[in-house]
């Protein structure tokens, strides 16, 4: 199977296996394990912060982190479509206590200045929360990938601590975006209070996240982590593959993620030639019609197809490749580790050859019904 429906499916390299199975271990709960620690020194360190948090998931980042910058009852302002508000079963309420004003997202995942501007509450009336953090989520799921600037992210920035707020980015693909816009990591970061990245998304690691931020900020995060249950212990021995993600020799798989992207537009164009293959529309692409390769400027193609979305899925996975359903009726396909250019031809075959199937005309006689593929039956 060439699996494209996301890039956490990635199994570790062999310098990881072999990192994981000889690492150092100690009891992170009481702060001995050695591996751990300096996964954490490595990522503040890369990202230009005082200190570094690791968390099991992107998720628990993000929720750490709001624990850490919010009180209860404070208001937090994010993207409508982001993960946050989307993806997270309402964290930010059933555990932090927060709300979220949410901003209305451009093509590109930016929001409109003015309004973010205006998105502020006054703190002097009592009926209003108080804004207590601005998230930001780059690169941008919903826009298909989209790389949020650094000036961009300044002048976010600006605007939030002129207010006296502080801006945590969930960078689940921060990697993806700093190597898209040709900045380093440490020169993306340089804007943020915090920020949250995942290392098993795309960098190949079996499981985990960072969160990195001031040393009081991921003081804070700590605590916020022993309570939702993240406290581990030798879990060094999964560390270890960070480490080496995030390592600049050979082994580190934050370099190679411009081979995702050059696979991903690669697949765009061999899409966007196949009949039948359309625009997704929202912000993935709001103008209706051909599906635009150039959207295509990190590790995600979002498309929709003329025909039964279900019977398609399930005639590429007849032809050894997995994609998944998105959002309003959407097919998300990701590139990775692991995935080639030969894999990538492929995929566009199988497409092609699973929307001939599903346009052509039933034989006389021949049952009416299309196998169907459910959301849930390609997670499994």
């Amino acid at each position: 199977m060439i699996d494209l429906r996301s890039d956490t499916v990635t199994h570790p390299t062999s310098a990881m296996r072999k990192a994981m199975y000889e690492a150092e271990l100690g009891d992170d709960v009481w702060g001995d394990d050695p591996t751990v620690n300096a996964l954490q020194e490595r990522a503040a360190e890369l990202l230009g912060k005082e200190a570094a948090l690791f968390v099991a998931s992107g998720s628990m980042a993000n929720l750490v982190s709001q624990l850490a910058h919010l009180g209860r009852g404070q208001e937090a302002i994010a993207g409508a479509s982001t993960h946050i508000v989307e993806d997270e079963q309402a964290g930010h309420a059933v555990v932090v206590g927060a709300s979220i004003h949410q901003m209305a997202e451009n093509p590109d995942g930016t929001w409109d200045l003015d309004e973010l501007e205006q998105s502020f509450r006054d703190p002097a009336d009592p009926h209003q929360p108080i804004t207590g953090l601005v998230v930001l989520e780059n690169t941008h799921a919903h826009s298909m990938g989209q790389p949020l600037t650094l000036e961009y992210t300044r002048r976010v920035a600006a605007i939030a601590h002129t207010h006296g707020v502080p801006l945590h980015v969930d960078g689940a693909r921060f990697f993806d975006a700093s190597v898209a816009l040709g900045l380093t990591p440490r020169q993306l970061a340089e804007p943020s209070d915090s920020v949250a990245f995942c290392l098993s998304k795309g960098l190949a690691c079996p499981i985990g996240s960072m969160v990195v931020g001031s040393k009081e900020f991921i003081h804070r995060a700590w605590r916020g982590r022993k309570l939702v249950g993240g406290g581990m212990r030798q879990v060094g021995i999964v560390a270890a593959a960070g480490l080496v993600a995030l390592s600049d020799g050979p082994d580190g798989t934050i370099s190679r993620l411009a081979e995702d992207h050059a696979n991903a537009r690669r697949l765009a164009e061999g899409l966007a030639a196949i009949p039948g293959v359309v625009s997704p529309g929202g912000l993935a692409q709001p103008t209706p019609g051909r599906l635009d390769p150039s959207r295509a400027t990190t590790n995600f193609v979002i498309f929709k197809v003329l025909g039964d979305r279900a019977a398609f899925l399930a005639g590429v996975q007849s032809r050894g490749v997995l994609l998944t359903e998105y959002t309003r009726g959407t097919i998300r396909a990701v590139t990775h580790y692991g995935v080639t250019a030969a894999d990538i031809d492929r995929v566009i075959a199988a497409c092609a050859e699973s929307l001939r199937d599903i346009s052509a005309p039933a034989a006389p006689g021949a049952g009416a019904t299309q196998p169907t593929v459910t959301a849930a039956a390609l997670e499994r």
